[in-house]
């Protein structure tokens, strides 16, 4: 069975970035372990003099579950042109421990805007680069007015384009995985 740690760039309790992710739960293939990683805001603010060989719980935790999944999805919004500040802050304490490393990484950005969140998108591309991810071009989707996309009742993707996309990145990050750990 592989496992996805699914990753929403929103601590908003009726988060569209979060929607996104439990509808790739759903549409997911029966031997994928998608896990919602609920943890983003309890991460202290990064700073290397605690980052130490005892880090502080909540980032123990985010790294274990990081390094026990074989690929992981990030579904974000974008503030004030850029990445939401607690999911960089997430990211910043991977940098020296490398959980990241040669992981294989979707990343998906969703905004009410008609930009789709491109900034927040090319921001985080350049980070996951740092960090030595491996993502590639069909592991990447910018969902611009998602809210036309989305029945807010049932929180499903209505929006049959939008549906087939995220498919298409979730089976481009599982053939990823799988050129990954065959290698």
């Amino acid at each position: 069975m592989r496992k996805i740690l699914a990753i929403s760039g929103s601590l908003r309790a009726v988060s569209s970035n979060t929607a996104i992710l439990k509808a790739m739960a759903a549409l997911a293939p029966a031997d994928v372990d998608f896990v919602l990683y609920e943890g983003l805001g309890n991460l202290p603010h990064f700073n290397p003099d605690i980052d130490t060989e005892l880090p502080p719980e909540p980032v123990k935790d985010f790294r274990e579950q990081l390094t026990n999944a074989h690929g992981v999805i990030i579904c974000t919004p974008e503030y004030a042109f850029g990445a939401p500040g607690v999911l960089k802050n997430a990211l910043d304490w991977t940098v020296s421990s490398g959980e990241f490393t040669k992981k294989p990484v979707a990343l998906i950005s969703a905004s009410p805007l008609y930009g789709g969140g491109d900034k927040a998108h090319a921001s985080l591309l350049l980070t996951l680069k740092a960090l030595d991810t491996i993502t590639d071009e069909k592991s990447r989707l910018i969902i611009p007015a998602v809210y036309k996309k989305f029945d807010k009742e049932s929180g499903k993707v209505s929006d049959t384009t939008t549906a087939n996309e995220l498919v298409g990145v979730m089976q481009s990050l599982l053939q990823t995985i799988e050129t990954v750990s065959i290698a």
